[in-house]
């Protein structure tokens, strides 16, 4: 899918996002939906990605698939060079700070989330990179 492409997918998704409170159809269909708003590292930008978190006990966390490719998404990036975010989870919005995890802990969160969404396990089978996860903690 071309960037064009792919970023009208995303407009769309965010759009049905906040008209539901929440909830987007097609391959989002039934699966917890966040909205990141982060900054980009070189432009200075607000962006909003949409993305498929675990949340866990009152944590939220997501992950750096980009489908298997790679090489990590944008978003990844710009999380890494400014990790205040803004999340809308539901119709709730408030700020956190992105915390990358390593280790055991990211291994854990990773499994946990291959358990619940089985693609997860497929996109690290495709790629040599280890898929990287974050926590989004409240501010």
């Amino acid at each position: 899918m071309d960037k064009a492409a792919f970023d009208e997918m995303n407009r769309a998704v965010i759009e049905e996002f906040r008209a539901t409170g929440g909830k987007a159809g097609g391959v989002f269909e039934g699966k917890p939906l966040v909205l990141v708003h982060h900054t980009g590292a070189k432009s200075g930008v607000e962006r909003i990605a949409p993305l498929v978190p675990l949340l866990d006990d009152g944590r939220i966390y997501i992950f750096a698939s980009k489908g298997g490719a790679d090489t990590n998404p944008d978003w990844y990036r710009n999380l890494e060079a400014n990790p205040s975010v803004t999340v809308e989870l539901g119709a709730e919005t408030f700020t956190a700070t992105a915390r990358i995890l390593e280790g055991a802990e990211r291994d854990e969160i990773y499994a946990k989330q291959v358990d619940i969404e089985p693609q997860f396990g497929e996109y690290q089978r495709q790629t040599e990179r280890v898929i990287p996860v974050v926590e989004l903690v409240r501010a």
